[in-house]
């Protein structure tokens, strides 16, 4: 019987024990932030490692196609609300970190470091917080086109120069979506649909994706395009023959595009979370974002850029309302999935 008695106590000491190095294990183990991105991987993993070295917290980051860009990664956080599997958020664009607000996603989190950053690129609850834009531009072959001829507005896409000569990204996917839906949110509905027609009827050609606009243009395939300027810059600095071309001076303008950050609802790390916001929201990565290949544009007039760099401030920036641009993007899809690509 004590024997027995003497069992008990040593089986209940083991488990005790391998508790208790479960916990400690545990409460050691590195610390960790789980982010989905949809910047391109080339241009978000270096700032993400840096992170990492910087913090020693452990980032373990998703990134998504080109062709699919943002909307694979927001239908999946979408379908992992109940259970987040994700922390952070980094979107390259802003209308589907809207979507996902709408959809109680998002946490609401002000950082620190968004002080500074002006307020329409913020959202005013605290959900998402934009830095680093890019610009929706015109891409042009400039061995095809002089200066004369080049396409100066977005309407110039649909004049005959251009019938079977001009391309444009999966407008159901990334910043060419969200420009669609500013579009019709600026324009009208109306006026946006008969635009994308008259595309159509020039035989503009649909292209996988922003960079693949920017690799036919320089190849000569095509001799224009839309795409943004991160894509344009980074053929410049391969060597192929364009440029970009900020439409519309004397009109609708340039649409800006920033990136995006937001803390998921319920996210697994949220401590770990706010701190990798705070650092994408810093202006030292808006130095890095500007002086990488993408040469992405700061929020922020005080931060330093490369020598003629294309500033916010030098371009006419074509007036949205991102909230009401997001509010038009189930109309502008359906639009282009029933009309346009059709």
């Amino acid at each position: 019987m004590r024997l027995l008695e003497q069992m008990k106590k040593i089986i209940t000491c083991c488990i005790g024990f391998c508790a208790l190095f479960i916990w400690v294990t545990h409460s050691q183990a590195a610390p960790e932030v789980i982010v989905y991105t949809a910047l391109d991987q080339i241009f978000s993993e270096p700032i993400l490692q840096e992170f990492e070295k910087t913090t020693g917290i452990k980032v373990k980051a998703v990134y998504d196609l080109e062709a699919t860009k943002t909307t694979g990664l927001v239908n999946r956080l979408i379908a992992e609300k109940a259970h987040p599997q994700c922390d952070v958020f980094w979107n390259n664009e802003v209308i589907k970190s809207i979507i996902l607000k709408q959809k109680g996603v998002l946490a609401v989190y002000h950082s620190p470091s968004a002080q500074e950053i002006p307020a329409i690129f913020k959202d005013k609850q605290g959900y998402w917080t934009g830095f680093a834009a890019r610009a929706r531009v015109l891409v042009v072959n400039t061995d095809r086109l002089s200066t004369s001829t080049q396409p100066q507005s977005i309407r110039d896409l649909t004049r005959p120069a251009f019938k079977g000569k001009a391309a444009i990204a999966n407008p159901l996917f990334g910043t060419t979506a969200t420009h669609v839906a500013a579009l019709f949110s600026y324009w009208g509905e109306a006026e946006a649909k008969q635009f994308f027609r008259d595309l159509k009827a020039n035989q503009i050609r649909i292209l996988d994706g922003n960079s693949v606009v920017k690799d036919r243009t320089g190849s000569g395939a095509i001799l224009a395009g839309f795409t943004d300027t991160d894509d344009v810059n980074v053929g410049i600095q391969a060597g192929m023959p364009i440029q970009p071309v900020f439409p519309d001076k004397e009109g609708i303008g340039t649409l800006l595009i920033p990136n995006t950050v937001a803390l998921i609802q319920n996210s697994p790390h949220p401590v770990e979370a706010k701190r990798l916001i705070d650092y994408l929201l810093s202006k030292e990565v808006e130095r890095k974002l500007a002086f990488c290949p993408s040469v992405q544009m700061p929020l922020r007039k005080d931060v330093p850029t490369p020598t003629n760099f294309v500033t916010i401030d030098q371009i006419k920036a074509m007036p949205v309302d991102y909230e009401k641009v997001a509010e038009v993007m189930d109309a502008s899809v359906r639009f282009v999935q029933e009309a346009f690509l059709r």
